[in-house]
């Protein structure tokens, strides 16, 4: 899915600008990529968090760059830890015939019969690296935890994703465990983790992937 954005290119870059910018209801961005180098860009704080919404954090954009438009998605990005607002942006321009590199956040879904029967559910792993078609990219994978009872696990290696999209990390690596009562209380995990990624955690970065 995609959607426009309008962007304006910045010619001040000194920092005293920055905040004067913010304060008017624009973000500080640069897009980037496509052997265009980079280029210093603004947009409004509203419309990209609109934008954002609509599409999911991994959605194609169209950026209207005075005139110029460009395929990008959001690469990287900064967020203020208080109010939860993004206060800088960086945009990857995108070949939508090429595969990219993309951090997706893992969803895990339903209630294990593990927890029905008194065990605690911990995540341990909120978000996987794919390789897909800029298009492809999901915007969060779901994971089934249904069919977990105590002391079961499920690792990456368990997780069914489509031909479009390949999981990058390892296997092995766990994603989510049904614990039992005294062990949970015993590693200090207090409550159950949800499949979202924590507020305060900044923006990943999208690349282009090697084998592209």
């Amino acid at each position: 899915m995609s959607n426009l954005l309008a962007a304006k290119e910045r010619t001040d870059l000194k920092h005293s600008n920055l905040r004067n910018l913010r304060e008017s209801g624009e973000i500080p961005a640069v897009v980037y990529g496509n052997q265009n180098g980079s280029t210093a860009i603004s947009v409004n704080n509203g419309e990209l968090q609109k934008t954002l919404k609509e599409i999911g954090r991994n959605g194609i954009i169209s950026l209207d760059l005075e005139g110029k438009s460009y395929k990008v998605m959001l690469s990287d990005y900064q967020k203020d830890p208080i109010k939860n607002l993004i206060f800088h942006a960086d945009f990857l321009i995108v070949d939508m015939s090429a595969q990219l590199q993309a951090q997706v956040r893992i969803n895990l879904v339903g209630t294990s019969k593990g927890v029905k029967d008194g065990g605690v559910l911990q995540q341990s792993l909120h978000e996987v690296t794919v390789t897909a078609k800029p298009n492809d990219i999901p915007d969060a994978i779901d994971v089934d935890v249904t069919e977990l009872q105590v002391g079961d696990t499920i690792y990456i290696s368990d997780i069914q994703s489509n031909q479009k999209v390949t999981i990058d990390n390892d296997g092995e690596e766990v994603v989510a465990s049904v614990l039992a009562p005294r062990q949970e209380e015993e590693i200090n995990t207090g409550e159950q983790q949800d499949g979202g990624i924590p507020e305060n955690e900044e923006g990943r970065e999208t690349k282009p992937s090697s084998e592209s």
